[in-house]
């Protein structure tokens, strides 16, 4: 398959926005999918674009944007408003 990365890009993000929505206690998949997808797109950015060191045939990409959506979810309710 052409996109088979592409699809196994999405469905990580969407698992680990399902994982970190359940480990949270929340109810919130929606902000937990646009916070880890925000995350991913930014994991995509840097080592495609920034950095210059993989490319889309790779799989890389892949490692790294499930990476971002990890870090932003980390951040997102490490600093997020607890009131």
């Amino acid at each position: 398959m052409q996109y088979a990365d592409i699809v196994v890009a999405v469905l990580g993000v969407l698992a680990v926005a399902w994982i970190a929505d359940l480990l949270s206690g929340k109810r919130g998949y929606f902000a937990a999918l646009l916070v880890a997808g925000v995350g991913a797109v930014c994991g995509w950015f840097l080592p495609i674009r920034v950095f210059a060191n993989t490319t889309m045939d790779d799989w890389l990409w892949v490692a790294c944007a499930l990476g971002g959506a990890v870090f932003s979810l980390i951040a997102y309710y490490l600093f997020r408003n607890k009131r």
